[in-house]
């Protein structure tokens, strides 16, 4: 059996085909997968867990929560966009919530897991709305608001983001290859896969005198897309 991995799939009302994919991944490959790995941005927005009911996300959840009960293991990293994914969601689709970084025996092979923003520290302003959103005290406060203010932030938060974005070079959003490195060192591992760049690949780096192997999951625009991975090596898949 084979383990998937998707990432920014940046599930939104205005691209509805896009949770049709999903839900035809989860009843056909992802039903025979040994587990299913979601790396972050599983939604463009996510104001906390309370929203779990929204029509649009309920058969969403509800669709984990059946593959779930089929046996197949659910694990969930926080992205940029849905870092207020909490113990609620988690119950409520029978996935676990992961740390940041992650070392899983993958088929044999020591491999680290990440949702991939933290990689990108050449954008500096980033890397500040980073540290904030990920702050738990942070976090917390705005729980504490209401469910609409939370939404109407996060529609902020998306324009902000996108404003941003375009006033920055594609160069300066992408990983920064010494954050790489020191990845590979300090997890011990020759492999590594992530989300987050938009920019699927493979990518070897040279590391102490080790080849280590970048793996980057497709994001999810018109189409969707998962990594298959056994003991033979990985398999970009596109789907929808």
């Amino acid at each position: 059996m084979s383990t998937l991995f998707i990432s920014d799939l940046h599930l939104k009302p205005e691209a509805p085909h896009l949770s049709r994919i999903l839900l035809e991944l989860l009843h056909g490959a992802a039903a025979r997968a040994e587990a299913l790995y979601v790396l972050g941005d599983l939604f463009e927005a996510w104001p906390g867990d309370d929203d779990a009911g929204d029509p649009f996300n309920a058969p969403v959840i509800g669709a984990f929560r059946a593959l779930a009960g089929r046996g197949v293991p659910l694990h969930f990293q926080h992205g940029n966009r849905d870092f207020l994914l909490g113990a609620g969601f988690a119950q409520a689709t029978g996935g676990t919530l992961l740390a940041e970084e992650l070392v899983v025996d993958l088929h044999g092979r020591r491999t680290l897991l990440m949702h991939g923003d933290q990689l990108c520290t050449d954008d500096i302003g980033y890397q500040r709305f980073r540290a904030q959103v990920r702050n738990p005290a942070w976090q917390q406060a705005l729980l504490q608001q209401p469910l609409a203010a939370r939404k109407h932030l996060a529609r902020q938060l998306r324009e902000g983001s996108d404003a941003a974005k375009a006033g920055k070079t594609t160069d300066i959003m992408d990983v920064n290859a010494d954050a790489v490195a020191a990845a590979f060192r300090r997890h011990g591992v020759t492999r590594l896969i992530h989300g987050h760049t938009h920019r699927p690949g493979r990518h070897i780096h040279e590391v102490d005198g080790r080849a280590c192997e970048r793996i980057v999951l497709a994001d999810w625009r018109d189409a969707g897309a998962y990594l298959e991975v056994d003991g033979g090596g990985s398999v970009a898949h596109a789907i929808g």
